[in-house]
């Protein structure tokens, strides 16, 4: 998990069972978009939930984009989205998202690939 924690629920916790079952997120976002706990966002993880305590933690002294946060957690990018968008319906993270560019990043660097 975080910062070298093992998981005490080893493999045996599904990702199904982190979210309740749930697939959808209530909000849309990006892999790229970033999160930064709100100023009471630690204190309401607390009862949030272990997997929200952490990420909570994570992004409480710079943010963190969704794609760290799932890594960070070693948990599917869906589970991640989950529950980043269960946090910022309560609260706990604000939600930053990406600037929509003429050209993205990817874009030009998909551009660039197609030129070689």
């Amino acid at each position: 998990m975080v910062h070298g924690e093992e998981d005490p629920r080893g493999a045996l916790v599904r990702p199904y069972a982190v979210t309740r079952g749930r697939t959808e997120p209530t909000h849309e976002i990006a892999i790229e978009a970033l999160m930064l706990t709100m100023r009471m966002g630690i204190e309401a993880s607390r009862y949030a939930g272990r997997d929200q305590l952490l990420i909570a933690n994570l992004c409480t002294d710079r943010p963190q984009s969704l794609a760290e946060i799932a890594a960070s957690l070693r948990v599917p990018l869906g589970v991640a989205r989950v529950l980043v968008a269960d946090m910022i319906t309560a609260g706990i993270l604000t939600l930053h998202e990406p600037v929509e560019a003429e050209d993205s990043l990817l874009e030009r660097v998909l551009i660039g690939l197609r030129n070689l």
